[in-house]
């Protein structure tokens, strides 16, 4: 693996951390800043854009693994800004 590999494989394992601790952050109800996640997130974007896709594919899993977890993440936050069901006007 290269150190370019590896580095980005950290990098992966920092933003699907970042992704963790923001759900369950979110599920105790305290508010998350995910400016730190959405920068690491591009620069990921933009390291994987610029390899070889040879190079690139042992991170698929992880890459795979990440946009499972944003998605999740994205969900969760949908549903505290609009709850499950409308509420009835008063």
């Amino acid at each position: 693996m290269s150190t370019a590999v590896a580095h980005l494989r950290e990098e992966l394992d920092k933003a699907a951390s970042l992704v963790q601790t923001a759900r369950r952050l979110l599920a105790t109800g305290t508010m998350v800043d995910l400016s730190a996640l959405e920068g690491k997130v591009r620069f990921i974007c933009e390291q994987l854009a610029a390899m070889e896709r040879e190079d690139g594919r042992p991170l698929l899993p992880a890459m795979e693994t990440l946009i499972g977890d944003l998605d999740r993440l994205a969900e969760a936050i949908h549903e505290k800004v609009e709850p499950p069901f409308p509420l009835d006007p008063v």
